[in-house]
C-alpha cells in the first residue's frame, strides 16, 4: 500500500513539473529605417486629439489624447455612408420626408416629398456632407433618425469602437439622455478602417469619396445639382484616396482620411482641429502626419520571418510504450493554427521578438494534434502572431498488456 501511494505522489509530482517545464526563448531583433523618435510633438499639431493608424493592421503609429472623447462633426457621415451601402441598394427611391426636408444647413435644400435615387444622396452626402441628406438616408433604411442612430452605435461596437456614441447620422452637436454625441480619434480610425478595408462594401465607399464631382437629377421634376467634394487634401499628397471633413460650434474643425504610399496605408483622424477662422489647420496636421508615417515605417510580411521550428525536435513522452524495454519515447511535433495578423508597419525602434513556449516533456497517453505550445512573434507586449505547435502521433501509456508483451519477445528473442 505504501509503495502504491508512493507512486501515485510521484506521479502527481511529475505531471506538476511538466507543467512548469516550459522552454522560454526569446530572441530575433528587427531593426528598420526611419525612427519614432521623428514624431510630431504634441504642441507642434493644432488638433485636440490626433491618430496616425496602419490601416491594414489597425495599429496605431501616432497618438495625441487619443482616446479622449470629443463631438466629431460631419465625420460621423462615414459611418452613415457604410451602413446605406451595406443596407441599401444603389437605385433605391428615397422619399424626403418634413424632418429631411427641414434639416439646416449646410443642405441640398430638399423638399418634402421629393424623390432621389440612394447612390445620388451617398455623393451628396459625402462630397459636400449635406445634413438633410443624412436625415432622408437614416429614415429609409431604419424607419426613423432615433433607430438609425441605434444601428450606428451597434455597428460602432461590432468594429470595436470602446467610446463612440451616435445620436445623429449627420454629426450635429446633441445631446439625450445617455450622453453627447462623440467619438474618438482611435474610434474614429477604426471606423474609417472598416470603411475602406474591411467592409463587404468598401470599394464603392472608396469609389465614392473620391470622386471629384458629381451630377444628378431628383426624380420627378428632373432637377439637376452638381456637387463637388469639399476634401481638399485629395489633391494635396500623392495617394490620398479617402476622406471626410467635418465642423460644428462644439466639434470645431475635424478630419478623417486615407492615404495609400506603395505598400502601405495610413489613416489620419483630427478632432478640434481648430476654430474659424483656423480652416486650414487640419490640412497641415494631416501633411505632418502622414509625412511622417511615409518617411518612418516600413511594411514588415511577418509571414517571411525565418522561425526556427525544427529546435522543437521531438518531445519526450514519459511512461509512453516504445519499442523495448528502457527505451526513451519520442512524439514529433508540427505546425499546426496560425493566428495574428500577416503584415504591419515598424518603425527602426520597433523590436520584435520570438518567443518559443514549448512544453519539453509530456506524459503519456498522448494523442495526435495534441496542442503543447506556441510560437509567438511579440511586439513588447502585444502578440502579433502565433503558431500552435502540436503533437503528430499517438503514444500510449505503459500499461500490463504492453510489459507482457514486450517480456514474451524477449523470451522469445532468446529461444
Amino acid at each position: 500500500m505504501k509503495k502504491k501511494i508512493e507512486m501515485k505522489r510521484n506521479r502527481y509530482m511529475l505531471a506538476a513539473f511538466v507543467c512548469i517545464c516550459l522552454l522560454f526563448m526569446n530572441s530575433y531583433t528587427l531593426c528598420y529605417a526611419g525612427n519614432r523618435d521623428n514624431a510630431p510633438k504634441e504642441s507642434e499639431l493644432y488638433a485636440k486629439s490626433a491618430v496616425l493608424m496602419d490601416a491594414d493592421s489597425g495599429r496605431v503609429l501616432y497618438s495625441k489624447n487619443g482616446e479622449t472623447a470629443l463631438a466629431n462633426a460631419s465625420t460621423t457621415k462615414i459611418l452613415t455612408c457604410i451602413l446605406a451601402l451595406e443596407y441599401s441598394q444603389p437605385d433605391a427611391v428615397v422619399e424626403v420626408s418634413n424632418r429631411a426636408a427641414a434639416a439646416p444647413k449646410v443642405h441640398l435644400g430638399m423638399q418634402t416629398g421629393q424623390q432621389f435615387y440612394m447612390e445620388d444622396l451617398l455623393y451628396a452626402l459625402m462630397l459636400e456632407s449635406y445634413n438633410d441628406c443624412a436625415v432622408a438616408i437614416a429614415e429609409h433604411i431604419a424607419g426613423s433618425v432615433e433607430d438609425f442612430a441605434k444601428m450606428m452605435n451597434q455597428k460602432a461596437r461590432e468594429i470595436g469602437c470602446k467610446d463612440t456614441y451616435f445620436i445623429t447620422p449627420n454629426g450635429l452637436d446633441s445631446t439625450d439622455e445617455h450622453g453627447f454625441h462623440h467619438t474618438t480619434a482611435y474610434d474614429l480610425g477604426l471606423l474609417m478602417r472598416y470603411c475602406i478595408m474591411q467592409s463587404e462594401k468598401a470599394e464603392e465607399f472608396r469609389i465614392l469619396t473620391a470622386t471629384r464631382s458629381y451630377s444628378f437629377c431628383e426624380i420627378a421634376s428632373g432637377r439637376s445639382y452638381t456637387i463637388t467634394n469639399k476634401n481638399a487634401f485629395l489633391d494635396m499628397m500623392s495617394g490620398a484616396f479617402s476622406g471626410k471633413t467635418g465642423f460644428t460650434g462644439n466639434a470645431g474643425y475635424c478630419y478623417v482620411g486615407a492615404l495609400t504610399r506603395e505598400d502601405r496605408t495610413y489613416i489620419v483622424t483630427l478632432l478640434a482641429c481648430g476654430w474659424p477662422n483656423n480652416r486650414t489647420y487640419k490640412w497641415r496636421d494631416s501633411q505632418k502626419l502622414m509625412q511622417y508615417g511615409i518617411d518612418n515605417y516600413k511594411k514588415v510580411n511577418l509571414k517571411d520571418i525565418k522561425i526556427d521550428f525544427e529546435q522543437i525536435g521531438s518531445v519526450l513522452v514519459v511512461s509512453g510504450q516504445g519499442n523495448k524495454i528502457g527505451e526513451k519515447t519520442y512524439t514529433d511535433v508540427e505546425v499546426g493554427e496560425v493566428y495574428g495578423i500577416d503584415e504591419l508597419l515598424l518603425a527602426q525602434d520597433d523590436e520584435l521578438r520570438i518567443q518559443y513556449e514549448v512544453e519539453k516533456e509530456l506524459h503519456a497517453p498522448v494523442s495526435v494534434h495534441t496542442n503543447i505550445g506556441k510560437i509567438r512573434i511579440m511586439l513588447e507586449n502585444e502578440i502579433l502572431r502565433e503558431y500552435e505547435i502540436i503533437t503528430t502521433h499517438e503514444v500510449d501509456e505503459i500499461d500490463m498488456k504492453w510489459c507482457i508483451k514486450m517480456v514474451m519477445d524477449l523470451f522469445l528473442d532468446g529461444i
